[in-house]
């Protein structure tokens, strides 16, 4: 009797469009206006970071048998894990030489440098100081005090997520000529989206955006997820940056409520370079409470990748969007 009912009440996720097309929609320019999205980026800019770093996904690290080598802020960092799978980081040149880590082997779960076999187990050695390192279960953080420059925290700022045992999640990484400030501000700009993105977004509303003086400076917005020419998924969104590297999209009212999306910018070059880039790491953690959903989640292998593709395909637009701020703010030609 409770499945016969179920299914009387179940309704379609899919509302059929009747909306304007592009070139027809209300021009959003106006209530973009640069001073507010400005505004928007020094209040997150002004918020606590405690130095950490978002330098990938817990499943890629995870699934490496060796270490992994990345760079933060012009900092060459090395990441492995234990035989028990606890996550070491720290400077990627070896102490001896300078040997580049990220080449070396992990042996019963110590780094093993393959010059000339200086091993290290995580903590200080011979010169090697380790770096705190944070895996939150979907994102990998490590704490760089030398190029945070604030007081440090324990933790990094990790957003409320659905929980794991009831999310799908994904995580895509892209890169750009551009700063991290620049990516955040393409976030904080919502109304680019149905007019830079309409094989994603369609009729999209900002219902509420933030003003100069507001504690609360979320982005309210109601936006539908284009799935065909005349099928979408109408949802309402918040946009909120919780520290001065991240951006959080969760859907508060519609399919798929209590989903998130975060992107993080790590800088990759030092502070000032002549040519900066800036990695973007963006985490998408999928939720519902429709049966079906239960059947998605065991299909997440096959589904990460083209999970990870339709963000590639928003952030071709977005890092270009991100590149472009930056070439007219180098010059001093950016109209904010």
């Amino acid at each position: 009797m409770a499945d016969e009912a179920r299914r009387r009440t179940w309704t379609s996720p899919l509302h059929r469009r009747r909306g304007p097309d592009w070139a027809h929609q209300t021009p959003t320019w106006q209530q973009a206006r640069p001073s507010l999205i400005a505004h928007a980026l020094k209040r997150a800019s002004a918020r606590p970071s405690g130095n950490w770093f978002v330098v990938g996904s817990s499943r890629s690290i995870r699934g490496q048998a060796g270490p992994c080598g990345r760079t933060v802020a012009g900092v060459e960092v090395v990441l492995w894990r234990t035989e028990s799978g606890e996550l070491r980081a720290g400077p990627g040149a070896c102490p001896h030489l300078g040997a580049p880590l990220r080449d070396s082997r992990v042996v019963c779960g110590t780094l093993v440098c393959h010059w000339h076999g200086l091993a290290l187990e995580g903590g200080p050695f011979a010169g090697w100081t380790p770096f705190p390192v944070y895996d939150d279960g979907v994102l990998v953080w490590v704490r760089l005090d030398a190029v945070g420059g604030e007081e440090p925290t324990e933790r990094p700022v990790v957003p409320e997520r659905p929980r794991a045992e009831v999310g799908l999640d994904a995580v895509y990484t892209g890169y750009g000529r551009c700063e991290p400030e620049d990516v955040v501000a393409n976030r904080l700009d919502p109304w680019h989206g149905s007019w830079f993105h309409p094989y994603s977004f369609v009729d999209l509303t900002v219902v509420r955006a933030p003003q100069e003086e507001d504690v609360d400076d979320a982005f309210v917005v109601d936006v539908s997820f284009r799935v065909t020419d005349r099928l979408v998924v109408p949802v309402r969104a918040e946009f909120t940056a919780p520290e001065p590297r991240t951006v959080l999209m969760r859907i508060t009212e519609g399919e798929g409520a209590t989903s998130v999306v975060e992107t993080h910018a790590t800088p990759l070059t030092a502070a000032g370079a002549a040519q900066p880039r800036t990695a973007v790491v963006e985490a998408v953690v999928a939720a519902s409470d429709r049966r079906g959903f239960a059947l998605a989640r065991s299909l997440a292998p096959a589904l990460r990748p083209l999970m990870r593709r339709t963000a590639g395909r928003l952030w071709r637009d977005d890092l270009a969007y991100a590149e472009r701020r930056w070439a007219l703010r180098s010059v001093g030609q950016f109209p904010g």
